[in-house]
């Protein structure tokens, strides 16, 4: 068994899996559901499948993540709310990386192709750090089946990869989806390395929950994407369902 990671016939399959996310941003774009108006129901679907996973076993893991901050050493002031803090972290980041991003697709004259542009490394790289963890947690026994974890960030990953293919065009299709599928790869390899996992770990899952509810509402919110409401609410009910039982 790996120091503070799955049983090794989990080791054996969790590369597979690693391997599984980093694909998904390379054939996103080869599925036909990116840039429809009205959006896609797979999409709204998978949006629903995202967030259920995060308020049926992300979320209650926040309150362990407090526990474990709080025996690291965290004022016993705020000791019961850190994990959450860091939850509210990770939404109003993502939040204001999406305005950034939108700020700068609307700017005057710019160019499809926006490789050299600063926000469309400083978007990237964010999102690279944000699949890295979700690589990294590939390792984590408490999120319960790797199979069910795995399928709901692949869908999760459809979600994001639309809204950055819609925010960066040719230069997210030429380099960013590469990039983030390496950063799978990186963060799952980095639970080989990395020691004190459970601190780590402590810190990831509150923040990864409140990034992945801010990229999922803010694409699902917009009357202009003519959402798919129905979608959405059956993968978010069937997925809640599927995890209650497993």
């Amino acid at each position: 068994m790996l120091p503070n990671g799955p049983p090794v016939s989990d080791a054996v399959a969790a590369p597979a899996f690693a391997i599984a996310l980093a694909l998904v941003h390379l054939v996103a774009g080869r599925l036909g559901v990116s840039g429809r108006i009205p959006r896609s129901r797979w999409l709204s679907l998978a949006g629903g499948v995202s967030v259920a996973y995060v308020f049926v076993h992300l979320l209650p893991e926040v309150g362990a993540a407090a526990a474990t901050l709080a025996e690291r050493g965290t004022p016993m002031a705020f000791a019961e709310q850190y994990g959450y803090l860091i939850a509210l972290l990770g939404f109003v980041t993502f939040y204001g990386l999406d305005r950034h991003a939108h700020r700068a697709s609307a700017a005057p004259g710019r160019d499809d192709d926006r490789t050299g542009s600063g926000a469309f490394w400083l978007h990237i790289s964010s999102f690279a750090a944000y699949n890295a963890i979700v690589g990294y947690l590939l390792w984590d026994r408490e999120l319960g089946s790797p199979v069910l974890f795995t399928v709901a960030m692949g869908l999760h990953f459809l979600v994001t990869d639309d809204g950055l293919r819609a925010h960066h065009g040719t230069a997210y299709h030429r380099h960013g989806r590469w990039v983030l599928s390496a950063a799978v790869i990186a963060g799952f390899g980095s639970g080989y390395v990395l020691e004190d996992t459970e601190l780590l770990i402590a810190v990831f899952v509150p923040f990864l929950s409140g990034g992945i509810i801010l990229n999922v509402i803010k694409e699902e919110l917009p009357s202009d994407r003519e959402s798919r409401f129905w979608a959405f609410a059956v993968g978010a009910a069937g997925y809640a369902v599927l995890l209650l039982l497993v």
